[in-house]
């Protein structure tokens, strides 16, 4: 059995679950740090703090081998050129961290955890995310206060999938 499964939902607004075999939980935004983009306008960029992801990962499993990364597939699609950059950027900066510290992961589509939780009459990025919420709260309330300031509970409910599959 695992001791660690932690949750990653991909991207620099995403969040970082860690569930216990314990039964106990930790959740929190995936850190990121804002940086000068390097085109010729202006502009700044989010990035994953990949030192800061390490701190957050590690203090919790460091101790154990028994850890698995779940990590939801990023959205590539050359219709929304700069969403996909910024998700690819995002697992590139996220796989490092995780093959640093030598951390086993896998990749999950999000239609697949979702099918489990959701009915499948919902569809759009907004009764997604309602719904991750609502669930999010009722399987987690001790972390309620952050899922409704993030508006999702999408890396506690891959990580629990997860959990609830072996």
């Amino acid at each position: 059995m695992l001791n660690f499964i932690i949750g990653i939902d991909n991207g620099v607004t995403g969040t970082i679950a860690i569930l216990k075999s314990d039964g106990k939980s930790w959740f929190c935004k995936t850190p990121v740090i804002k940086t000068r983009d390097y085109t010729k306008e202006e502009q700044y960029l989010h990035r994953i703090n990949v030192e800061a992801l390490g701190y957050v990962i590690l203090p919790e499993c460091m101790l154990s081998t028994e850890v698995l990364v779940i990590i939801e597939r990023p959205m590539v699609n050359p219709r929304r050129f700069k969403p996909s950059c910024s998700a690819l950027r995002a697992l590139e900066a996220t796989l490092i961290c995780l093959e640093k510290y030598d951390l086993k992961y896998i990749f999950i589509d999000s239609k697949e955890w979702q099918q489990h939780y959701f009915a499948s009459k919902i569809t759009g990025s907004e009764e997604l995310k309602k719904a991750s919420m609502k669930i999010g709260i009722e399987l987690f309330p001790e972390h309620a206060e952050l899922i409704k300031k993030h508006g999702d509970a999408d890396s506690l409910l891959m990580a629990k999938y997860y959990q609830d599959k072996m």
